[in-house]
This record gives structure tokens, C-alpha cells and sequence, in this order.
């Protein structure tokens, strides 16, 4: 295999039977900008061992729900044509943990409340005479107020039996 500013490099195959995608996914990561090959000789492309990472990443966050855009948002800040550093990976690290601690808080919040009241507006619980009163959550706007939003109104809600109590 070839070697550029030591560092390997990976055949498309490769890279392909390393991380578990398909060549054709590999393909489409590549017109997304999320990996960006070299060119041999004959035109064949040739990826930095690194690439394993940031296509894991890639996994990882989709796994997650983020979507290519945002993927691609955090990618940006990785030096190309060479390795990324550990102070490369953290500084995209500390970015992601945020989106990561709001998404968290999101499910926990709707596992905890989505056998009560989410703040919909519906009012066809019995309950939500009692924590959505003429919905008041509808004034701080549309949705499931009390699990994608929560506001100071959420926090005077009464509180709710949680499920295993």
C-alpha cells in the first residue's frame, strides 16, 4: 500500500471491509464532503487510514439522528490531508456533547412524561385538566411543550408519578 506524510493509505475496498459501508455509501460520504480521497495514477482513490474515524463518526451521529448537513457542520473543523489530533477530535467532541446532553434531556423527558400529559393540547386525558389547565402550554407555542421545550411554565407543572413508582 502506499504511504503519504506517513500515513497509510486505503483502497476504497479497504475502507470499505474496515468500516462495515458499502462502497456506494462510501461514494456518496465522499460528494457529501464528509471524506475527501487522493487520487492514485490511474485515478483510483485512495483514503487516509484517519478516514476509519471520521466515517465511524459519521455512523455514530446518524445513529443519533443527526443529519448529513449536521454531520458535515461538525467535520469541517478536521484538518484534511493529514490525521486528525486528540485536540482536533475534542474540540469537534465538546461541540457534539451539547447536541448530545439537549437530545439526551429531550428523551428523558419524554420517557417521564409520555404516559401523562406532554403539553400537546389536546385535553382528551383526564389529566390534562390538571397540568395543562385550558392549555396554558399552547401559549408558549406549538408541539409537545413539555417535551421539546420545556419552559418556566413547564417547571410549575404538578408533579407527575413516574413510570415504576
Amino acid at each position: 500500500m502506499a504511504r503519504t506524510r506517513g500515513n497509510e493509505l486505503l483502497s476504497i475496498g479497504d475502507l470499505s471491509a474496515r468500516t462495515g459501508l458499502s462502497v456506494s455509501a462510501i461514494r456518496f460520504y465522499e460528494t457529501k464532503g464528509l471524506v475527501t480521497p487522493a487520487r492514485n495514477a490511474g485515478g483510483q482513490r485512495r483514503f487516509l487510514r484517519s478516514d476509519i474515524r471520521r466515517l465511524s463518526f459519521v455512523l455514530i451521529a446518524q445513529e443519533f439522528g443527526f443529519t448529513i448537513a449536521e454531520i458535515a457542520d461538525h467535520l469541517k473543523s478536521l484538518p484534511e490531508g493529514r490525521t486528525p489530533t486528540k485536540r482536533d477530535w475534542s474540540r469537534i467532541g465538546n461541540t457534539f456533547r451539547g447536541h448530545l446532553d439537549r437530545k439526551i434531556a429531550t428523551l428523558n423527558r419524554l420517557r417521564d412524561r409520555l404516559d401523562g400529559c406532554i403539553g400537546c393540547g389536546c385535553l382528551s386525558l383526564e389529566s390534562c385538566a390538571l397540568y395543562n389547565p385550558e392549555d396554558r402550554a399552547g401559549h408558549s407555542g406549538s408541539g409537545p411543550r413539555f417535551v421539546i421545550a420545556p419552559s418556566p411554565a413547564d417547571s410549575d407543572q404538578p408533579e407527575r408519578e413516574k413510570p415504576g413508582r
